[in-house]
């Protein structure tokens, strides 16, 4: 709980992904997750997106949901590489709704490439990221639409 918060949520290995990573610990990660987001108020979107994708390979279903539309980006607000899109398909996925998802992965798949696109890690090191981002992910829910989200996400796409 003492990490910052890059350490707990976006390093590998690291913060709640190493609870994580134990079978049958997915919901004591989401737990996990919640508790650092109440002790730390951190205004990042993405961790709550997390504890909602763990969440959903935990089986609750409909509070993953619930976080999963807090991480929208408002209307207005710039979205940064399609994330609204891919929220969308998530939480189509999760509802069953295959026009939505399909309909979500149109949108995400036509967003074009900006010019000065230069995938970088947190040192400024360029890494290898296609074009658009979760686009994989999504392929992966249509690929594998009767499946729980643990497995589409996890086998169906490669995971991220």
């Amino acid at each position: 709980m003492a990490m910052d918060f890059h350490t707990f949520d976006q390093t590998f290995g690291s913060g709640w992904r190493m609870v994580a990573d134990i079978s049958g610990c997915t919901l004591v990660a989401a737990d996990l997750i919640r508790d650092y987001i109440d002790l730390h108020s951190p205004n990042e979107r993405i961790i709550v997106f997390h504890e909602a994708q763990m969440r959903a390979k935990g089986g609750q279903t409909a509070r993953a949901i619930e976080l999963f539309r807090q991480t929208r980006v408002a209307e207005g607000q710039r979205s940064f590489f399609g994330w609204n899109q891919y929220v969308d398909a998530t939480i189509a996925f999760l509802e069953r709704d295959k026009n939505a998802l399909q309909d979500a992965r149109e949108s995400l798949a036509s967003l074009p490439k900006p010019s000065n696109f230069r995938a970088v890690d947190r040192d400024g090191n360029p890494v290898e990221m296609s074009w658009p981002p979760n686009l994989h992910v999504v392929d992966g829910f249509l690929e594998c639409f009767e499946e729980t989200y643990a497995t589409a996400y996890d086998y169906c796409s490669g995971g991220d």
